[in-house]
């Protein structure tokens, strides 16, 4: 206690500063022992230099690290947005691009089907109209027999007397002006009534070909397909091929010609000696075309490959003997190139084909808003000799061909059991619907043409070289 006092007293002495910052503490320390403690503050330094204590460090950590999660949980207000989360955003964008796309895709593809499954309703009125109409039709009337005469007395019969209903056959004079050769010998003998219901029966017109051997006629039917080859490779899957007509030497009229029409330079043509060479796949000559094809519409005549040049409306005439292009035309106004394709597609925008009346085309321009125009060419400086605009769209039919003047066109390139659907006649000018049925047997014909070497369709259905037997009627008397 002496002691505590005269350290009181000392600093009294040392001057009254001392005594405003001198301070003594007195406490237990750790081990319980108490303890006295005289701070006396700095004269020269304001503050100690050492750091701070661990307790003070571990908090400032703490306190970095609660900073950093607030910043997450915010969205980065004091840092920026992460890096993830821009990620995050952009999939999310491109998923939705990706399902709009796909959303405008099922939306094109269920207004195809509407419109067909429209026509189909369309053509099944039509149907049920024509049966209704069929069943209300009475029935013709029956030929009465004619009684048998009395007996001559050669075991004969007497001619019937008058006029009987097939006279008018008998008396009919033939080509030649004579009328003996019409009356057959068995006439003067038998019954007279089953002369006559024979006579009658043979008389009926067949769907068949006309008289004078030209197989002129309204289509009445097509046949199954017939399977002839299949392509190799991806590139057959789009394709013509064709047969020359009027075949030129060096090459014979059994000669068949093809074209792969997938590539960005379709300019290889192939030819096959005859049909049994295409089935096997080998062929006696490929030719490389000075000007590009566009798609599946060109076709063979008089020697001669006409086709339509590449991303042009210009239709050139190739010769075969020469390997030269012998002619080059452009098709006034025509579509081209994806303007007015078929329902397909294909750029199948100018369609040739060559029937018994010669080189036709078939296209849409802008004139005619989309609707087919078929134009006559001169097949030797393919000039336009005159055209026929319809009220048939285009893009609504998957295909068409020619046949004796008269135009015909596929309701469906896909459709297992589609119908030829609409008619134009070029001798009247005239158009008509019809359902004649069409087997697409490969699900994707991007090509039909008449044949006029084998009175065939020829089509092109899904890698598939494939053909149609026809049955035309018979051209009816003016």
């Amino acid at each position: 206690m002496l002691l505590l006092l005269c350290l009181c007293a000392c600093g009294l002495l040392l001057g009254g500063d001392a005594q405003d910052r001198a301070a003594l503490w007195r406490g237990n320390d750790r081990s319980g022992r108490c303890q006295y403690t005289f701070t006396v503050p700095s004269p020269a330094e304001s503050s100690c230099p050492q750091t701070a204590g661990p307790e003070l460090e571990s908090l400032k950590a703490r306190l970095n690290l609660l900073e950093v999660l607030v910043s997450r949980l915010s969205g980065g207000e004091t840092g920026g947005p992460p890096a993830g989360g821009a990620r995050a955003q952009s999939d999310l964008q491109e998923a939705l691009n990706r399902a709009v796309g796909e959303r405008s895709l099922l939306q094109g593809e269920k207004e195809r089907l509407e419109r067909e499954f429209a026509a189909l309703q369309r053509r099944m009125e039509e149907m049920r109209r024509e049966v209704e109409r069929l069943r209300t039709r009475p029935c013709p009337p029956q030929t009465p027999m004619v009684p048998p005469s009395p007996p001559l007395q050669n075991g004969g019969t007497r001619p019937a007397t008058g006029s009987s209903p097939m006279s008018h056959l008998m008396g009919r004079p033939n080509r030649l002006g004579d009328r003996s050769s019409l009356r057959d010998s068995a006439w003067q003998h038998g019954q007279p009534g089953f002369q006559e219901l024979k006579a009658a029966v043979t008389e009926i017109p067949a769907p068949d070909r006309s008289e004078d051997g030209t197989g002129c006629g309204e289509l009445i039917a097509v046949g199954d397909p017939i399977t002839h080859r299949k392509a190799e490779n991806i590139a057959g899957k789009y394709g013509v091929w064709m047969q020359d007509p009027e075949a030129v030497s060096p090459y014979g009229s059994d000669m068949i010609w093809r074209i792969d029409t997938i590539g960005t330079e379709v300019r290889q043509l192939f030819g096959y000696d005859d049909m049994e060479q295409l089935s096997k796949g080998f062929p006696s000559k490929v030719l490389l075309l000075p000007e590009a094809v566009e798609s599946t519409g060109a076709t063979m005549y008089r020697g001669s490959l006409y086709y339509q040049r590449r991303r042009s409306r210009t239709l050139i005439r190739y010769d075969l003997s020469s390997e030269s292009i012998a002619a080059r035309r452009d098709l006034p106004h025509a579509g081209f190139h994806g303007q007015y394709p078929y329902s397909w597609g294909g750029y199948t925008d100018v369609d040739l084909s060559v029937d018994e009346q010669g080189l036709w085309a078939v296209y849409s321009t802008s004139k005619a808003k989309g609707a087919i125009v078929i134009s006559k060419l001169d097949p030797h400086s393919l000039e336009v000799k005159r055209s026929w605009e319809t009220n048939f769209r285009k893009s609504s039919v998957a295909n068409s061909f020619i046949i004796c003047g008269r135009m015909y066109t596929l309701s469906s390139y896909a459709a297992a059991n589609a119908t030829l659907n609409y008619m134009y006649d070029t001798a009247t000018s005239q158009g008509k619907t019809i359902a004649i049925p069409f087997k697409n047997k490969y699900s994707y014909n991007c090509m039909v043409d008449y044949n006029l070497a084998q009175r065939k369709l020829f089509a092109w259905d899904n890698y598939h070289l494939v053909s149609y037997d026809l049955r035309l009627g018979r051209t009816q008397a003016n």
